[in-house]
């Protein structure tokens, strides 16, 4: 980092599995995943060893779950830099009151700014075209446009989601459609650190040419995600159950981060 990047000593990550870095898998990290704000604290943590990380995000969480459980701890942490990333899943119900969770959105976002914090907010993902939820696009459309007001009101830091049209790429994505790729988390975290201003030396993943999917195989991926992932995402619905009722924060308090090697 340059000596004009600004300087974080307590970062805070609040939210679902965005968050917590589920679809980028490492056996070594607590809940065996890494994510986007595991590479940007350890981005952070190379430059000043009095910077420390925690990460309270939990995987399935809704909004009211992660404020009710996750902001006063964070809150206690005294952070200079917080995000509060959630509302997917509350999108995601037959019903749900986008107003209401905005309303509570702000107001967490205010006690996080008056604590001294500079907030991250994330609009949501474009759903259209995607067969699974596209039916869904207005929903998280009239979510981000409320969200943008609060981020114009608040002056808050965005990170737009919403328009990463190179998350078109099928490679950017887990096989469950749900979760980003390590790929994806790796860009997450450039768009996160250029959103703050802050140098650094992570590098996009390259791909190479598109992937050519016969149809045959589109068929066959599809029975395969049905099975593996849409009819137990049902199950778990209707049984008011979540992946996340028996995960832990992964970084539950203050911690200092090992700066990555790439």
């Amino acid at each position: 980092m340059s000596e004009t990047s600004p300087s974080f000593k307590r970062f805070v990550a609040l939210g679902d599995s965005f968050a917590e870095g589920v679809g980028d898998v490492e056996p070594r990290c607590p809940n065996g995943v890494r994510g986007w704000a595991d590479r940007v604290a350890e981005v952070m943590a190379r430059e000043d060893p009095e910077f420390r990380y925690a990460n309270l995000a939990i995987r399935g969480r809704l909004l009211p779950a992660v404020l009710g459980e996750q902001l006063e701890p964070a809150l206690a942490m005294k952070p200079d830099l917080a995000t509060i990333c959630a509302g997917a899943n509350d999108l995601l119900r037959p019903s749900v009151d986008i107003d209401a969770l905005i309303e509570s959105y702000d107001a967490a976002v205010g006690r996080l700014q008056d604590a001294g914090a500079t907030v991250i907010a994330f609009t949501a993902y474009d759903t259209g075209g995607k067969s699974v939820f596209g039916a869904l696009r207005g929903r998280f459309a009239v979510f981000n446009e409320l969200l943008r007001e609060v981020v114009e009101e608040r002056n808050l830091v965005l990170v737009d989601f919403w328009r990463m049209r190179i998350f078109r790429e099928r490679r950017m994505w887990e096989f469950d459609r749900m979760h980003m790729s390590s790929a994806g988390h790796v860009y997450m975290a450039i768009e996160v650190l250029r959103a703050l201003g802050i140098e650094h030396d992570l590098v996009p993943v390259d791909f190479g040419p598109a992937q050519l999917v016969s149809p045959t195989q589109r068929r066959r991926e599809g029975r395969q995600w049905t099975v593996e992932y849409a009819i137990p995402w049902v199950g778990r619905r209707l049984r008011g159950v979540s992946t996340g009722d028996t995960i832990a924060p992964k970084y539950p308090e203050l911690t200092a981060m090992a700066p990555s090697a790439d």
